[in-house]
């Protein structure tokens, strides 16, 4: 029996169809959802410049076990950096990008067809020269001219790529057509025997599941889909697709489709009812985190990596405070989870002078009235006050915090929990900020959680204001 292999572009579409990016945070979730799924590799977008994307795909590939697939736009051309970004990976890959229609190389590429094919041929050698896995996607495929689509993948399968992605990028081709582009182009390129061929048509007409259907029985070894509907097949019918016609046509996909459809209904949650960007708590606290345990006989190279999951980039010098206090707190217990080395960065990294001071806070919240926050900070003995309506307290002390500084920080975490016992217990707040691809932590501690919620929060933005400085 023959499993087709499920490429999942989720990471790829989604952005674009929800219309802004995503953040890291919605990233890892959906990278860590798709690999307890098994799809076969998880494709990444191109990187747009800048360290976030950078620290997001080294993240993800710290994290995951499936291929990573990273795309390089062949418009870009930055192969050494995206491969930077994905070479710690399991299985990582480089994915070209090129269009190889009339249409599309000019408007993008500015390039006749002799100049895209050694192109073609450079960028794919670039990335052989880098990993052993590479991909060459026909961007826009079908409405290429026939001989130059034929040269164009042979050239790139002699360049050393040894996957080729077919794309019907404007939808305009019928399942039976779809089906026998494939089986010509099979039948043409003699060199396809030495690549894996995948398909990725488009729903332009609500055909994607029929048109990867007919390219499956006309010999493509894969199929690219999204776990959410975004203009491609999704994860849900190609399975049941394999389910019901597996045992006619000999094949299987090899997904956890007993997961498949809770962990659909999540991603689609998580992407569909996410708050805007202005929201400090718009997507925190979705989804599971990595719940790791070390103990007192844990190497400070094993912690570290432990702390760079959790999403920290610190010095050496940092490095080592939190060994050192992590081994503090091992030797008084029997081990060390994920939220008490977050506290441990929090209190103990990065630790400097402070900018902001809080000088006094009012909050108003009740369930028939909308929490407002009238917040007052010192900036080096200027009186700043702010102030914001939210979904909740600490919503709007966020919010007020925000207008008071100018700017919007995409809020990572933020956890709470009791310190001590009883009707005076007191509460602990972690608030970790992304700034630049950059994590930085504040804990905060009172008997007011929302207190200490704002004291976390500033904590975190001290850092910030210090390492821009």
């Amino acid at each position: 029996m023959k499993t087709i292999k499920i490429i999942d572009m989720t990471l790829c579409a989604c952005a674009a169809l929800r219309g802004s990016a995503l953040t890291f945070k919605e990233k890892l979730e959906i990278a860590r959802t798709l690999d307890r799924l098994k799809a076969d590799a998880i494709e990444l977008a191109p990187i747009a410049g800048g360290k976030a994307d950078q620290l997001a795909n080294k993240t993800i590939a710290a994290t995951v076990s499936a291929t990573l697939s990273a795309q390089v736009d062949i418009a870009a051309g930055n192969v050494d950096e995206t491969w930077e970004s994905v070479r710690n990976a399991r299985h990582p890959q480089l994915n070209l990008l090129a269009p190889v229609s009339p249409v599309q190389m000019e408007y993008t590429c500015h390039k006749k067809a002799p100049a895209m094919l050694e192109a073609i041929k450079a960028q794919v050698e670039r990335c052989r020269f880098h990993c052993e896995n590479v991909e060459f996607t026909a961007v826009d495929a079908t409405r290429a001219e026939p001989a130059f689509l034929r040269q164009a993948v042979a050239a790139a399968i002699g360049a050393g790529a040894n996957r080729v992605t077919l794309c019907d990028t404007s939808g305009v081709m019928l399942p039976d057509e779809f089906g026998a582009f494939v089986a010509g182009l099979i039948a043409d390129v003699p060199e396809l025997a030495q690549a894996e061929l995948y398909a990725q048509p488009s729903d332009q007409m609500g055909m994607a599941l029929a048109c990867a259907a007919a390219a499956v029985k006309a010999g493509a070894s894969g199929v690219k889909c999204t776990a959410v509907p975004a203009g491609y097949p999704t994860l849900e019918l190609v399975a049941r697709f394999a389910q019901t016609k597996g045992a006619d046509l000999d094949i299987a996909v090899g997904l956890r489709t007993t997961e498949l459809n809770r962990a659909v209904k999540q991603l689609a949650w998580l992407l569909d009812t996410s708050r805007e960007e202005t929201s400090p708590t718009g997507n925190v606290g979705i989804g599971e985190t990595a719940n790791v345990t070390l103990d007192v006989n844990d190497e400070i190279g094993e912690v570290i990596k432990v702390v760079r999951q959790l999403g920290y980039e610190l010095s050496d010098e940092d490095n080592a405070k939190v060994y050192e206090a992590f081994r503090r707190v091992a030797t008084r217990k029997h081990f060390v989870g994920t939220k008490e080395l977050d506290a441990i960065v929090a209190s103990t990294a990065l630790q400097v002078p402070s900018t902001y001071h809080i000088e006094n806070y009012v909050i108003n919240s009740g369930n028939v009235i909308t929490a407002t926050a009238n917040i007052l900070l010192d900036r080096n003995g200027e009186k700043l006050r702010g102030v914001g309506v939210g979904d909740g307290p600490i919503d709007a002390a966020f919010l007020a915090i925000e207008q008071i500084i100018g700017h919007h920080y995409e809020l990572d975490d933020f956890q709470i929990q009791t310190v001590t016992e009883g009707r005076d217990a007191m509460g602990s707040a972690l608030v970790k900020l992304r700034a630049d691809g950059r994590v930085y932590s504040g804990n905060g501690i009172s008997t007011d959680i929302i207190g200490a919620s704002i004291r976390a929060y500033i904590s975190a933005l001290n850092k910030i204001v210090y390492e821009e400085a």
